[in-house]
């Protein structure tokens, strides 16, 4: 019982004494990173979704990480371990809460994800944003727009833009992955 509570909080497998930990990898190598590593033996995680991208002369659906410049690998708490990841070609460093001491991912975390993937449903990835934030639009006919967040609802954000000295808003709906905190 203390082992199964261990592996559940802390991220560790008891069974193939190997932890989850969180890798950030250099800006659009996720994908490389990860085929490299399963090369060298090692289980990775690149958890992505299909996209609509457009270009300037047509749509295309793509794949992109979830968490664009991060993946997860399942390693041993072992020096060496570490060592062989982060000698691969593409990888920054593990992320850590205490420098130096790559912090295990929670292993219901990494399952609870994996289960949504699998599950092949339409999956939507939410900025960090909470509601009164400042804002910036990224992508769209508003690029570059700043505004205030009004609210969060079923892949919407409530983007307003404000006239103090009117005294009036104006707002549009927009796409979460189109929205960053200013």
């Amino acid at each position: 019982m203390a082992d199964e509570r261990l592996r559940q909080v802390s991220g560790y497998d008891t069974m193939t004494q190997t932890n989850w930990y969180a890798l950030y990898v250099k800006s659009r190598h996720e994908f490389v990173v990860s085929d490299e590593l399963r090369r060298k033996g090692i289980e990775t995680f690149l958890p992505s979704v299909t996209k609509l991208s457009q270009w300037k002369d047509r749509k295309k659906q793509v794949e992109v990480p979830m968490f664009p410049g991060y993946l997860f690998v399942s390693i041993a708490p072992e020096p060496e371990e570490f060592l062989n990841v982060i000698k691969t070609r593409g990888t920054v460093k593990f992320i850590s809460l205490v420098p130096g001491h790559p912090t295990p991912v929670v292993l219901q975390e990494i399952e609870s994800l994996k289960m949504l993937l699998a599950g092949g449903v339409h999956v939507d990835i939410y900025p960090h944003l909470q509601e009164g934030m400042s804002v910036r639009v990224m992508n769209g006919v508003f690029r570059g727009a700043r505004g205030i967040l009004k609210q969060k609802h079923h892949g919407q954000h409530v983007f307003l833009v404000n006239i103090e000295l009117l005294g009036r808003s104006v707002a549009v709906k927009m796409c979460a992955e189109d929205v960053e905190a200013a």
